[in-house]
């Protein structure tokens, strides 16, 4: 039977590429995103064009459903596991790819509005798409083989000036991977993330904004790969983690980081 999953911040970056991954390897998939940019950032998010386009460019349209919902709110969140449920069958794994950036200045510079926007996106959009989507994978019949897993950050674990609260964000999931792993014991669902380095995304080219960068390029000697990431590189690994491969894994952070935390 076709494993289905459901992604958040499909839109654009690693979320679509995410997409585009899964259907390679034979899933559906339903994928989410807000379609709309947020006034307390000052860059722009992903469109409904993209997102349709991530559908029709996935090479099996059919197995693509696109949802429009914030991740911070759990009816969205809701109706995307009903359609998960209702066009293909059930939900397998459920991917928490959303995110956002801000800062540049100090955490108490920041306006109260940018914190929330860091924390609710970043830490809030997994927490909801975990109380929303698990459920669902613990209806499956046994022996499970769910997935939940998140995207975190390289921002985890690294102080990185003006960022204090897209890490204390990133940090939260971390620690959400390793307390839902602990409440998923027995039941054959893992719960794991990745924590990406700097990769190709418009979250980078506004990252290379905040720190007054001529591009995201000057990111690349963080690394010592000594190069950017590309989104489908962290694809790959997120795919991989909701393989069948993976099944050692739970309450893991996959440093997918090029080097960066060595």
């Amino acid at each position: 039977m076709t494993p289905v999953a459901l992604v958040t911040g499909a839109g654009r970056g690693i979320g679509a590429a995410t997409v585009r991954r899964l259907v390679a390897d034979g899933w559906s998939v339903v994928a989410v995103d807000r379609c709309a940019d947020d006034p307390a950032l000052p860059y722009a998010l992903a469109t409904r064009a993209e997102l349709d386009a991530v559908a029709a460019g996935s090479g099996a349209p059919q197995r693509v459903a696109t949802v429009v919902a914030d991740v911070r709110e759990g009816e969205g969140l809701a109706r995307a596991v009903d359609v998960a449920v209702e066009r293909f069958g059930g939900l397998d794994a459920a991917l928490a790819v959303a995110g956002v950036i801000g800062g540049g200045v100090p955490l108490w510079k920041m306006p109260a509005a940018q914190v929330q926007a860091m924390i609710q996106i970043n830490l809030m959009g997994a927490i909801e798409l975990a109380r929303e989507a698990i459920p669902a994978l613990l209806a499956q019949p046994t022996p499970r083989r769910g997935r939940f897993v998140a995207v975190a950050s390289a921002a985890a674990t690294e102080g990185m000036p003006g960022l204090a609260a897209y890490s204390a964000a990133k940090a939260g999931v971390t620690g959400l991977i390793r307390g839902l792993a602990a409440d998923l014991r027995g039941t054959g669902v893992t719960a794991n993330a990745v924590s990406p380095g700097s990769t190709a995304t418009p979250i980078l080219d506004e990252s290379a904004r905040l720190y007054d960068l001529l591009d995201a390029a000057a990111f690349a000697p963080q690394h010592t790969l000594e190069r950017l990431l590309q989104p489908e590189e962290i694809a790959n690994v997120l795919a991989w983690l909701c393989g069948p491969d993976a099944t050692a894994l739970t309450g893991a952070t996959v440093a997918a980081d090029g080097g960066l935390s060595l």
